[in-house]
């Protein structure tokens, strides 16, 4: 037995002694400097002197900048009103329960200062969390991309429990699709102008990202449109074609169209979930949809409704009706209408100002506190007074 343990014992010896061709070491590393480790590099020692240094250029840095971003934020010019809420102080449109409602409600806002373009009108929800996991993923992409029918096992369980109403497949189907802010904000004509005497308008297109509008969100394989005679705009325009259609649609061109869904019998398309927001020429490319399909990161989030390409004097009045639907006191939260201006940084946040200049003086502070002492008690690097030895 020793003389075989032995012998396997030198075998593995020569085994590993033999030195294997280039052509047959695949794992071998390149010969080039980053996989051999040979990049030059840089190795600071922190010295007292750096410290110092580094403390004072941060705080010179960020002391200003915070100061300027903090008066940057106080220039935009910002309104809100919450206009349905669980707080009975705060419901001057509130819905209660009442899904789907139907009703409208007028806002008014007076213009403390010119407002400059663009002036963004937004949507705000409290207490919505849509970065919640199971929230955040029940969607099916592929049906946002056109897809009808087919559809993958793990996209259905994604979706559940809002897939399908008995046979009738929902498309888009998901939580995020079917939970669609569908209160309608329209910007009253009560003869408010801009600085040039012309009539206000809020412009809905252009909010969405034109990354998304061109390559997450299309219409149904099979989708078609046609436009209808000048004189037959009814419902004999989508028979006569043989169409799924009941009755044309007008078009952003104010023309109208016939238009056809592939397998509308067994499917209920956006437009039939939400009629009075999504348009059956849109279907999930409306981009309100494409913007609340970016979902927030926070519980408390606004959105994009809309925005005036027009200066606003100050002291001039703005009415937003608001067709109320969306209700908010089953998830405990409330809903505002926000007219705001903004900047190269961004809407109105102090905070981010006060945290930078704060950052700014600490350094400030550290800065000054480590050149005292390292004036007053110098510390000589590498001294050898500061080495301890281990005793014998």
């Amino acid at each position: 037995l020793e003389t075989k343990h032995s012998s396997s014992m030198d075998a593995q010896d020569d085994d590993a002694s033999v030195e294997l061709l280039l052509s047959e070491q695949y794992n071998r590393p390149l010969d080039i400097a980053v996989q051999q480790q040979r990049i030059p590099a840089w190795h600071p020692i922190l010295d007292p002197e750096w410290m110092i240094y580094s403390y004072l250029i941060l705080a010179v840095i960020l002391i200003p900048l915070g100061y300027h971003l903090e008066t940057e934020s106080e220039k935009v010019v910002e309104m809100s009103v919450v206009y349905d809420s669980t707080n009975p102080d705060e419901q001057p449109c509130g819905i209660g329960m009442r899904y789907n409602a139907n009703e409208n409600c007028t806002l008014q806002f007076t213009v403390p200062q010119t407002m400059k373009p663009p002036v963004l009108v937004y949507y705000e929800l409290h207490n919505f969390h849509q970065n919640h996991r199971a929230y955040f993923a029940s969607r099916d992409d592929f049906q946002l991309t056109g897809q009808v029918g087919n559809q993958a096992k793990t996209s259905a369980v994604a979706c559940e429990p809002i897939n399908k109403l008995g046979n009738i497949t929902i498309n888009p189907c998901g939580l995020i699709a079917n939970t669609f802010f569908n209160d309608k904000i329209t910007l009253l004509d009560n003869g408010a102008v801009d600085d040039e005497g012309l009539n206000l308008t809020m412009v809905e297109e252009g909010i969405a990202w034109r990354t998304d509008l061109e390559y997450r969100f299309k219409m149904p394989d099979g989708y078609q449109q046609q436009e209808c005679p000048q004189d037959g705009c009814d419902a004999s325009c989508c028979t006569n074609l043989g169409w799924s259609c009941k009755q044309p649609a007008i078009g952003k061109d104010d023309k109208c169209y016939a238009y056809d869904y592939p397998e509308d019998d067994t499917t209920q398309y956006l437009y039939e979930t939400y009629p009075n927001i999504i348009s059956p020429l849109e279907h999930v490319t409306n981009e309100h949809f494409v913007v609340w399909m970016r979902v927030a990161t926070r519980p408390n989030f606004r959105k994009l409704y809309g925005y005036i390409e027009q200066t606003i004097p100050a002291g001039t009045l703005l009415e937003f009706e608001i067709n109320l639907n969306y209700v908010v006191e089953s998830f405990g939260g409330k809903k505002a209408l926000v007219i705001s201006t903004n900047n190269a940084w961004g809407g109105k946040d102090k905070y981010v100002g006060i945290t930078l200049y704060a950052m700014g003086y600490f350094c400030l502070a550290c800065g000054i506190i480590f050149a005292v002492k390292h004036w007053f008690r110098p510390r000589r690097i590498a001294d050898r007074k500061y080495l301890h030895y281990k005793e014998e």
